[in-house]
Protein backbone atom coordinates (compact mmCIF):
# COMPACT_ATOMS: atom_id res chain seq x y z
CA UNK A 1 0.00 0.00 0.00
CA UNK A 2 1.32 3.33 -0.80
CA UNK A 3 1.85 5.92 1.64
CA UNK A 4 -0.72 8.74 1.32
CA UNK A 5 1.09 12.27 0.65
CA UNK A 6 1.08 14.76 3.62
CA UNK A 7 -1.94 16.93 3.84
CA UNK A 8 -0.35 20.46 2.61
CA UNK A 9 -0.05 23.37 5.37
CA UNK A 10 -2.76 25.49 3.55
CA UNK A 11 -4.75 25.05 0.61
CA UNK A 12 -2.79 25.29 -2.39
CA UNK A 13 0.24 24.58 -1.01
CA UNK A 14 2.38 21.33 -2.64
CA UNK A 15 2.79 18.47 -0.28
CA UNK A 16 6.05 18.49 1.49
CA UNK A 17 8.03 15.79 0.14
CA UNK A 18 8.75 12.47 1.68
CA UNK A 19 11.06 12.31 3.77
CA UNK A 20 11.13 15.72 5.33
CA UNK A 21 9.74 16.93 8.21
CA UNK A 22 7.96 20.50 7.99
CA UNK A 23 9.81 23.17 9.82
CA UNK A 24 8.24 24.17 12.79
CA UNK A 25 8.97 27.52 14.50
CA UNK A 26 10.89 27.21 17.89
CA UNK A 27 7.71 27.79 20.84
CA UNK A 28 8.80 31.23 22.63
CA UNK A 29 9.69 29.86 26.67
CA UNK A 30 6.28 30.30 29.06
CA UNK A 31 6.44 33.47 30.63
CA UNK A 32 7.49 32.98 34.57
CA UNK A 33 4.80 33.35 37.19
CA UNK A 34 4.45 33.71 40.98
CA UNK A 35 4.59 30.08 42.45
CA UNK A 36 2.39 31.27 45.07
CA UNK A 37 -0.69 32.78 43.61
CA UNK A 38 -0.03 32.48 40.26
CA UNK A 39 0.52 36.15 39.07
CA UNK A 40 2.50 36.75 35.77
CA UNK A 41 6.00 38.08 36.89
CA UNK A 42 6.44 40.83 33.63
CA UNK A 43 9.85 41.84 35.75
CA UNK A 44 12.90 39.39 34.95
CA UNK A 45 14.15 40.44 38.29
CA UNK A 46 11.82 39.80 40.51
CA UNK A 47 11.75 39.08 44.04
CA UNK A 48 12.20 35.52 45.01
CA UNK A 49 11.65 33.40 48.41
CA UNK A 50 13.02 30.85 50.27
CA UNK A 51 11.28 27.67 51.45
CA UNK A 52 13.16 26.80 54.34
CA UNK A 53 11.12 23.23 54.50
CA UNK A 54 13.05 22.36 50.95
CA UNK A 55 15.60 24.45 51.00
CA UNK A 56 14.74 25.95 48.19
CA UNK A 57 14.06 29.18 45.95
CA UNK A 58 10.71 30.71 44.72
CA UNK A 59 9.98 33.10 42.56
CA UNK A 60 7.31 35.53 43.56
CA UNK A 61 5.47 38.54 42.81
CA UNK A 62 5.55 41.63 44.57
CA UNK A 63 2.63 41.29 46.90
CA UNK A 64 3.63 38.13 47.52
CA UNK A 65 7.11 39.08 48.32
CA UNK A 66 5.65 41.88 50.77
CA UNK A 67 3.49 38.97 52.67
CA UNK A 68 6.68 36.96 53.89
CA UNK A 69 8.82 39.39 54.89
CA UNK A 70 6.86 39.58 57.93
CA UNK A 71 8.56 37.59 60.94
CA UNK A 72 5.95 34.37 61.67
CA UNK A 73 4.76 34.11 57.89
CA UNK A 74 5.63 30.29 57.80
CA UNK A 75 7.81 28.12 55.83
CA UNK A 76 8.32 31.01 53.60
CA UNK A 77 10.62 34.20 53.68
CA UNK A 78 11.19 37.02 51.04
CA UNK A 79 15.06 37.15 50.17
CA UNK A 80 16.16 40.54 51.16
CA UNK A 81 17.65 43.25 48.69
CA UNK A 82 20.89 44.87 50.36
CA UNK A 83 24.53 44.30 49.90
CA UNK A 84 26.76 45.03 52.52
CA UNK A 85 30.43 45.30 52.36
CA UNK A 86 33.67 44.91 54.74
CA UNK A 87 36.76 45.85 53.44
CA UNK A 88 38.28 45.87 56.58
CA UNK A 89 38.21 42.29 56.79
CA UNK A 90 40.87 39.96 55.59
CA UNK A 91 42.72 36.71 55.81
CA UNK A 92 45.82 35.72 55.50
CA UNK A 93 46.50 32.22 53.64
CA UNK A 94 46.92 29.86 56.85
CA UNK A 95 43.12 30.81 57.90
CA UNK A 96 42.13 30.83 54.02
CA UNK A 97 43.01 26.87 54.04
CA UNK A 98 41.05 26.31 56.93
CA UNK A 99 38.10 26.40 54.69
CA UNK A 100 38.96 23.77 52.95
CA UNK A 101 37.52 25.12 49.77
CA UNK A 102 39.18 24.02 46.41
CA UNK A 103 38.45 27.32 44.67
CA UNK A 104 38.52 30.62 45.36
CA UNK A 105 35.06 31.73 45.71
CA UNK A 106 32.29 30.50 48.49
CA UNK A 107 29.12 31.51 50.40
CA UNK A 108 27.85 30.68 53.95
CA UNK A 109 24.52 31.30 55.23
CA UNK A 110 22.88 29.68 58.81
CA UNK A 111 20.42 27.83 57.79
CA UNK A 112 17.32 27.41 60.75
CA UNK A 113 16.31 23.57 59.69
CA UNK A 114 19.57 22.22 60.03
CA UNK A 115 20.24 24.40 62.82
CA UNK A 116 24.17 25.05 61.40
CA UNK A 117 26.09 27.08 59.13
CA UNK A 118 26.01 25.60 55.45
CA UNK A 119 29.28 26.70 53.06
CA UNK A 120 28.40 26.17 49.56
CA UNK A 121 31.04 26.88 46.72
CA UNK A 122 30.35 26.64 42.48
CA UNK A 123 31.66 23.90 40.75
CA UNK A 124 31.03 22.47 37.27
CA UNK A 125 28.42 20.68 39.35
CA UNK A 126 26.68 23.54 40.73
CA UNK A 127 26.72 23.79 43.88
CA UNK A 128 28.58 21.67 46.17
CA UNK A 129 28.72 21.62 49.76
CA UNK A 130 31.27 21.79 52.78
CA UNK A 131 30.34 21.34 56.28
CA UNK A 132 32.18 23.36 58.75
CA UNK A 133 32.37 23.21 62.91
CA UNK A 134 31.44 26.07 64.81
CA UNK A 135 34.89 26.65 65.50
CA UNK A 136 36.14 27.00 61.67
CA UNK A 137 33.39 29.53 61.38
CA UNK A 138 34.01 31.63 64.14
CA UNK A 139 37.93 31.34 63.06
CA UNK A 140 37.44 32.76 59.35
CA UNK A 141 34.01 34.45 58.98
CA UNK A 142 33.65 35.88 63.28
CA UNK A 143 35.84 38.69 62.74
CA UNK A 144 33.76 40.52 60.06
CA UNK A 145 31.13 42.93 61.01
CA UNK A 146 28.97 41.28 58.95
CA UNK A 147 28.69 38.14 60.12
CA UNK A 148 26.69 39.78 63.12
CA UNK A 149 24.30 41.52 60.43
CA UNK A 150 23.48 37.91 58.55
CA UNK A 151 19.74 37.12 58.55
CA UNK A 152 19.22 33.17 58.30
CA UNK A 153 17.94 31.75 55.64
CA UNK A 154 18.00 34.24 53.47
CA UNK A 155 21.16 36.28 53.16
CA UNK A 156 25.23 35.01 52.49
CA UNK A 157 28.34 35.86 53.10
CA UNK A 158 30.20 35.36 49.97
CA UNK A 159 33.90 35.47 49.96
CA UNK A 160 36.63 35.92 46.98
CA UNK A 161 40.00 34.98 47.22
CA UNK A 162 41.88 37.21 44.34
CA UNK A 163 45.54 38.47 44.12
CA UNK A 164 46.43 37.97 47.37
CA UNK A 165 43.57 39.13 49.11
CA UNK A 166 39.66 38.85 50.20
CA UNK A 167 36.57 40.34 49.61
CA UNK A 168 33.70 39.61 51.98
CA UNK A 169 30.33 40.68 51.15
CA UNK A 170 26.67 40.13 52.87
CA UNK A 171 24.52 39.64 50.01
CA UNK A 172 21.12 38.20 49.25
CA UNK A 173 21.16 34.39 48.89
CA UNK A 174 19.49 34.52 45.20
CA UNK A 175 22.68 36.10 43.77
CA UNK A 176 24.99 33.61 45.27
CA UNK A 177 22.87 30.66 43.39
CA UNK A 178 22.76 33.18 40.20
CA UNK A 179 26.41 33.16 40.10
CA UNK A 180 26.31 29.09 40.79
CA UNK A 181 24.25 28.53 37.83
CA UNK A 182 26.68 31.29 35.42
CA UNK A 183 29.99 29.30 36.68
CA UNK A 184 28.26 26.06 36.02
CA UNK A 185 27.34 26.84 32.50
CA UNK A 186 30.69 28.53 31.69
CA UNK A 187 32.85 26.35 33.03
CA UNK A 188 35.96 24.54 31.12
CA UNK A 189 38.99 22.74 32.27
CA UNK A 190 40.42 22.58 35.66
CA UNK A 191 40.25 25.90 36.67
CA UNK A 192 36.89 27.46 34.60
CA UNK A 193 38.79 28.72 32.18
CA UNK A 194 38.84 32.82 30.64
CA UNK A 195 35.02 32.75 29.78
CA UNK A 196 34.27 31.41 33.59
CA UNK A 197 36.67 34.23 34.95
CA UNK A 198 35.58 36.85 32.96
CA UNK A 199 32.12 36.62 33.98
CA UNK A 200 33.20 35.76 37.63
CA UNK A 201 34.89 39.62 37.47
CA UNK A 202 32.19 41.33 36.14
CA UNK A 203 29.70 39.74 38.74
CA UNK A 204 32.52 40.78 41.51
CA UNK A 205 32.69 44.07 39.94
CA UNK A 206 28.62 44.68 40.00
CA UNK A 207 28.57 43.57 44.00
CA UNK A 208 31.47 46.06 44.92
CA UNK A 209 28.97 48.77 43.16
CA UNK A 210 25.91 47.53 44.91
CA UNK A 211 27.26 47.54 48.12
CA UNK A 212 27.45 49.64 51.10
CA UNK A 213 29.21 49.96 54.25
CA UNK A 214 26.63 48.58 57.00
CA UNK A 215 24.61 51.42 58.97
CA UNK A 216 23.29 51.12 62.84
CA UNK A 217 20.00 50.13 61.65
CA UNK A 218 21.36 47.01 59.61
CA UNK A 219 21.47 45.21 62.50
CA UNK A 220 18.80 43.08 63.89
Amino acid sequence: MSARPTAPAHPGAPPAPRGLRRFRAPRPPAPERCELCGALLADPSHRHLVDTERRALACACTPCALLFERPGAGRFRTVPDRYLADPGHTLDDTTWNLLQIPVGVAFFLKNTDLDRLVAFYPSPAGATESELDPGTWQTVLGATTLAGLLAPDVEALLVRRFEGSVDCYLVPVDVCYELVGRMRLLWQGFDGGAEARAALADFFGRIARRARAPREDDRP
